[in-house]
């Protein structure tokens, strides 16, 4: 539990209280721009805060692995050579993408990376 990586620690205890038993947290990522409120990585799925209800309401969204179809990487302007030169990643699962943008581009890599060693 010690080389969990979070930035708040109000989400990664949310996060920790809806494990799965023997289910272990990898990161806990804080989402900034619209909707988004965070992510989470647990050794079985992505979990995700989406706060774009209307009245107030948020949905935390489980994702298995083993159902994402794709993760990309969502720039505005020519990479010129960096790949992650961009904070923000898309998840798409079935027909619906996630994004998600994050306070820098190492944690966009981070994420990007944990989820396509775990959903090969």
């Amino acid at each position: 539990m010690s080389d969990v990586v979070y930035d708040n620690k109000g989400q990664f205890e949310q996060i920790q209280s809806g494990l799965l038993d023997g289910e272990q947290v990898i990161a806990v990522y804080d989402a900034i721009g619209t909707g988004t409120g965070f992510i989470g990585l647990t050794d079985r799925r992505i979990i995700i805060q989406d706060q774009s209800y209307v009245g107030k309401r948020f949905a935390i969204t489980s994702i298995p692995y083993s159902k994402v179809s794709s993760v990309s990487v969502i720039s505005n302007k020519s990479w010129a050579g960096q790949f992650f030169s961009s904070g923000t990643i898309a998840i798409t699962v079935g027909t619906h993408t996630y994004e998600i943008e994050f306070r820098g581009s190492d944690k966009a890599h981070r994420v990007h990376n944990l989820i396509l060693s775990r959903a090969a």
